[in-house]
């Protein structure tokens, strides 16, 4: 099972699940090694992914870090364990530190099972970092934050490649964090300064008071108009792809106006494309709709299916797949799922390359 397709399990257990995760060992039998054994590490192997790993440390022995994961015989990665409930913070870091100077390791991971926190050295050679590179919540993951997850996948690992992007990322995430800091709780210096051009008169306790509301508030609504305006535009171009089936529909008026695009039907589109962009160009793909069905193209072609959305039917839905000779029609749960068939529609877009 893919990264893609063990994220939302572990999310599921994560949420679900959390009084039954409340120590360490709890967390690495449930989400620690599914994990890494997604990221194609053979977790039953003690010399690939080794329990309890030593090394000899300065003033320190005896001591132990969760694991270490070796490629090609080198410990590449370290990684320590908490209990779900342990909120993460730069003291439970102090056994990484140490070994992460003694060992060839690039990486260390600090995991409480839902947080994922990666480091490097990015500030100085051989000695971690105190702030993460990346931070992965898998009971909200991110699709960017998983995109970078994949470059830790063992079958195309590359240390350079990922330490190219560590920096910004470090920095970006750092500052995404506080952005969002001052937009819950905007400081008196930042609603001063948004205000400023507003206000006439002094800023007394009581106005910025007042303005740190509606700072507040500004912000989100301008994020929510944003978010509205980019998926007015998305939807606009979606809707150009939009035809009925020229072969099955007979292309009638009458008939054509009975088919209805969901929004659901939208979004399932638009998985299957974000999927797709990775390895096929996007702008081949295209989407018609029908009574029974809609239909995702190569090409606005028939004859090159690219998947089915059978969403018609409000209690029940089906994917239907053409890696194979025929379909095939897959019930899942919620459109989100479409992610999990990653491998095999990417699979179906190869045919027609």
């Amino acid at each position: 099972m893919s990264i893609d397709q063990i994220i939302p399990s572990l999310k599921e257990r994560v949420l679900s699940h959390s009084d039954s995760m409340q120590t360490e060992e709890a967390v690495k039998t449930a989400v620690v090694l599914p994990f890494f054994q997604s990221l194609g590490y053979d977790v039953f192997n003690p010399s690939e992914v080794v329990p309890e790993f030593t090394a000899d440390v300065v003033g320190k022995k005896g001591e132990k870090v969760d694991y270490a994961i070796k490629i090609d015989g080198e410990v590449s990665i370290l990684v320590e364990c908490k209990a779900l409930s342990v909120e993460l913070n730069k003291s439970h870091l102090a056994q990484l530190f140490r070994y992460f100077t003694v060992t060839n390791a690039k990486f260390a991971i600090l995991t409480n099972g839902r947080v994922f926190q990666f480091y490097s050295d990015l500030e100085a050679p051989n000695k971690l970092d105190t702030r993460p590179f990346l931070v992965i919540d898998l009971g909200d993951p991110s699709a960017s934050s998983i995109g970078e997850l994949r470059k830790f996948e063992k079958s195309s690992f590359d240390v350079e490649g990922i330490l190219e992007n560590a920096e910004r990322l470090k920095y970006t995430s750092a500052l995404k964090s506080e952005i969002k800091q001052l937009i819950d709780n905007p400081s008196q210096e930042l609603v001063r300064l948004v205000a400023s051009s507003v206000h006439e008169g002094k800023f007394t306790a009581s106005v910025i008071e007042q303005y740190t509301s509606l700072v507040r508030g500004a912000f989100k609504e301008v994020i929510r108009e944003s978010v509205k305006d980019k998926l007015s535009h998305a939807l606009a171009d979606t809707e150009e792809t939009i035809s009925p089936d020229p072969v099955n529909s007979k292309a009638s008026s009458d008939s054509s106006s009975e088919i209805v695009t969901t929004e659901e039907e939208i979004e399932g589109y638009m998985i299957v494309r974000a999927i797709l962009a990775e390895t096929f160009p996007v702008s081949r793909v295209k989407m018609r709709d029908q009574k029974s069905y809609c239909g995702i193209l190569a090409d606005d072609n028939n004859r090159k299916p690219l998947a089915r959305l059978h969403f018609n039917r409000t209690s029940v839905k089906y994917l239907g797949l053409f890696d194979g000779d025929v379909e095939e029609k897959i019930k899942i749960e919620a459109t989100s799922d479409i992610y999990k068939f990653r491998d095999r529609l990417k699979a179906t877009a190869e045919k027609y390359e």
